[in-house]
């Protein structure tokens, strides 16, 4: 028996959004109270979690491009920094 592809919707593309932000404030951590022997073993440590995050935020925006609805509340809080960025630029 096959196992069937987890569902692609609005609760899976929430999960998704969480979890950035998880990432996004693990990376805040690192970069405020991490220690690390060498500036290089900071950098790795930084990359990790942006290659980490960087898979989960290309999961999100093709879902949200193939038209998965979602609340403007559940974006993550670095998704909101470039909405309102962008709609400011717009605005000028």
């Amino acid at each position: 028996m096959k196992k069937s592809a987890a569902p692609r919707d609005k609760y899976f593309l929430r999960s998704v959004h969480q979890e950035i932000d998880l990432y996004d404030r693990k990376l805040a951590d690192l970069r405020k109270y991490g220690v690390f022997e060498s500036a290089e073993d900071r950098q790795q440590a930084e990359n990790s979690i942006l290659t980490k995050r960087a898979s989960l935020e290309k999961t999100a925006r093709e879902l949200s491009a193939a038209g998965v609805e979602f609340d403007q509340n559940d974006l993550p809080r670095s998704f909101r920094e470039q909405a309102d960025s962008e709609s400011l630029r717009r605005a000028s």
